[in-house]
């Protein structure tokens, strides 16, 4: 059966391939080939014409007949997608958003690191890109001029905070450089090519800096006071990032109680490491040791980078089928000094590889490697790197949206954190360190779950809560920042960029925790239903095989394994 007998797969097909034209910027994240010259259109007509498209192309879908349950499960998940998408539309968001890690300025900033620039052909795309770069900040500096006359702005702390790693980014301050400069003068080139790279880069740093004043000048002074975006914001975002409707409050109390189971097994950990010792002083001990520590960000990037390697090697054709182009991951040292580590995926052809990326704040050179052993297994395998690798490896099950460009960050950081537990269940957390390390993490998600629903609706904290935190007062950012300085053992840049995070993108950081409690749930049902012929190696392969979904569908469809 080819695609065109195959309506909804068709249909889907196309909207990569249309929006791919309309924003080529999303085309090279994606690793869709032949926009590479371009950047995506940031101006209102820009805005537009994607927009019509969503809502064209979700028409269409949700007016085909599927052929069979795969493409019935096709349907549900762009329906769910689009539809979720068309509603951020309505509500302004798609053409407002600003925060410290999510807007226009970081998508063009970041999808320079994932060009070719080892190639002529490749440094040239670079150079149309940085030529563009004026032009469509002009753009965006009128759209978003535009949606603050209708009311749609970000807080005014998002502003201030961009147009501060605008500077960074530029090498106005911090130790960063400017990126556009620092990229060019790697690219070995000479002659007419060099020439215009420098000046075209040249001219992007001054555009990218004007455009960081207008943040500050302009948008700031009409931006929100209140950092909380209250409870329709908040419900309209918590569905675009779980694919679920979930009982805000519920979810808030029950991430004090994962919170403190969390905190009673570091506690039982850490006498392991250190008998009769608290958790604080086992961790004290732990950074005191030398041997525990890397020094210099290349050779820690070095020990990611092995890490990655060998756990591949270990898990394929044991607990995972890896498929062979997803055994290569690289590990890299972003450009930046923002804070917080991502990974990007492959390109659709696997020539560029998935990577895991590390922005490493202004000050950092020590490290403690048993702190991000988890991290490691989180971004890489069985985590981000396998779930989005196979998911763009299995062509002959899911089409071409559902492998490119399907992401629910609760079905995503859901299975990442899952893959942290089961890594400490499979026996590579042995060391009782890296455990430590590893439920450091996960209680930091979960005081996210209690911090980002606590500050957007400004709800009460509770007053039997089990830590004696200002109990009966109201959340606010000083006392998230201050929970999360209680509840997590990284350095404090990295835990003030991250409560900016969740005041900018309301409803991600709760994804993490309520992601794994499904998967989590899933496995225990299908181990259920098999008793001893559960194998644990089948059932992961075919829960992958699914592709991304929201939460409430991935439920459904895990139930029928």
């Amino acid at each position: 059966m080819t695609s065109t007998d195959r309506p909804v797969d068709a249909a889907s097909d196309r909207y990569v391939e249309q929006l791919a034209a309309l924003d080529p910027v999303s085309a090279t994240y994606l690793g869709v080939a032949g926009h590479e010259h371009r950047l995506t259109d940031l101006s209102p007509e820009g805005y537009d014409a994607r927009e019509e498209l969503t809502r064209r192309a979700l028409a269409e879908v949700t007016a085909a007949t599927p052929v069979d349950a795969r493409e019935a499960v096709a349907r549900d998940a762009f329906r769910e997608r689009l539809g979720l998408e068309v509603d951020r539309y309505d509500a302004g968001v798609v053409r407002s958003e600003v925060s410290v890690i999510a807007s226009g300025l970081h998508d063009l900033r970041q999808v320079f690191d994932l060009m070719d620039t080892g190639s002529t052909e490749g440094w040239e795309a670079v150079d149309a890109r940085l030529a563009a770069v004026p032009a469509v900040l002009e753009g965006y500096r009128v759209t978003l001029a535009e949606e603050a006359a209708r009311g749609h702005v970000s807080a005014v702390r998002q502003y201030v905070e961009v147009a501060e790693q605008v500077r960074g980014w530029t090498g106005q301050q911090g130790a960063g450089g400017d990126v556009f400069s620092a990229l060019v003068a790697r690219s070995g080139r000479s002659g007419a090519l060099q020439a215009q790279l420098e000046q075209h880069a040249a001219a992007a740093t001054r555009a990218l800096a004007d455009t960081g004043l207008f943040l500050e000048d302009e948008m700031a002074p009409r931006g929100r006071e209140r950092d909380a975006v209250g409870r329709e914001a908040y419900a309209l975002a918590s569905r675009y990032f779980l694919g679920a409707e979930v009982d805000l409050e519920s979810t808030y109390l029950w991430g004090w109680a994962e919170l403190h189971r969390i905190t009673e097994d570091m506690a039982r950990t850490a006498d392991r490491i250190l008998p009769g010792g608290s958790v604080d002083e086992a961790v004290a001990a732990l950074e005191a040791d030398p041997a525990r520590t890397i020094h210099g960000r290349e050779a820690f990037r070095d020990w990611m980078q092995e890490l990655a390697d060998r756990t591949i090697a270990e898990l394929d054709g044991v607990h995972f089928d890896v498929p062979e182009p997803v055994r290569r991951i690289e590990c890299m040292l972003a450009p930046t000094n923002d804070g917080g580590i991502y990974y990007t995926g492959p390109s659709e052809d696997f020539a560029r590889p998935g990577r895991m990326w590390w922005s490493v704040p202004d000050g950092i050179e020590d490290f403690a490697p048993w702190k991000e052993v988890t991290t490691v297994f989180h971004e890489g395998v069985p985590g981000h790197h396998l779930q989005v690798g196979q998911t763009a490896y299995r062509s002959e099950l899911l089409n071409r949206w559902q492998r490119l460009m399907c992401w629910v960050s609760g079905h995503g950081e859901g299975w990442a954190l899952y893959a942290e537990r089961l890594m400490d269940d499979l026996g590579h957390l042995a060391d009782p360190a890296d455990r430590l390390g590893m439920l450091d993490a996960q209680g930091f998600r979960a005081a996210r779950v209690v911090v980002d629903i606590g500050m957007h609706l400004e709800l009460e904290i509770p007053r039997d809560n089990p830590f004696g935190f200002h109990p009966g007062e109201r959340w606010t950012p000083d006392l998230g920042l201050a929970f999360m300085r209680r509840h997590s053992r990284m350095d404090d840049p990295t835990i003030r960029f991250e409560v900016k995070r969740y005041l900018g993108w309301p409803g991600q950081a709760p994804s993490y925790k309520v992601g794994e409690r499904i998967w989590l749930e899933a496995r225990e049902e299908a181990q259920a239903r098999a008793g001893a012929a559960f194998d644990l190696r089948a059932f992961h392969r075919a829960a992958l095989d699914l592709g991304s979904l929201g939460l409430d569908p991935l439920k459904q469809a895990l139930a029928r394994l």
